[in-house]
């Protein structure tokens, strides 16, 4: 199965955009982030804390409708599933 993640904003900078990676069958939507962030440690601190918990400030989406960070860990990822993860969101 290959599922595609776009990282955004500081995120992206620091961990690229557009990743295509294959999963298997049950991977949870906070394991494939856990794994593709740890590729660059300043990445995966900026995504998560010392306790490998989400920061408060993280924006998940699959398919485009927003997941609960609480709820991460139990969102199974499936074949063609596309992610993305934003920083903080500001405007003027």
């Amino acid at each position: 199965m290959t599922v595609k993640i776009r990282f955004f904003a500081r995120f992206r900078e620091l961990l690229g955009t557009d990743i295509l990676t294959d999963v298997t069958a049950g991977t949870t939507l906070r394991s494939l982030i856990t794994t593709i962030s740890q590729r660059n440690p300043e990445g995966h601190a900026a995504i998560f804390d010392e306790n490998g918990t989400f920061h408060e400030f993280v924006i998940l989406m699959k398919n485009g409708k927003r997941i609960e960070l609480g709820d991460a860990a139990d969102t199974s990822v499936a074949d063609g599933d596309e992610i993305a993860v934003f920083p903080p969101v500001a405007g003027g």
